[in-house]
């Protein structure tokens, strides 16, 4: 679930109900509504992917149904 609300947070809130008080903002030279939107989004995808994948495989290895 919180993953859930992260991806909501970050691609809903951030990326188009915020975007004009992020743009205010600017990291390296862009506005940050739309770095958000382009690559802060993404790298938030993976990060989301990469715990899910862990917490996913604790789950495996606790009930005994990992590979290897």
């Amino acid at each position: 679930m919180v993953h859930l609300a992260i991806w909501f947070f970050v691609s809903f809130f951030c990326g188009i109900m915020a975007v004009d008080q992020l743009d205010t903002i600017r990291i390296g030279g862009f506005p940050l509504g739309f770095w958000i939107a382009n690559q802060g989004s993404i790298i938030t995808f993976v990060i989301l992917i990469w715990t899910y994948v862990g917490m996913m495989n604790r789950l495996d290895i606790k009930y005994d149904v990992h590979e290897g």
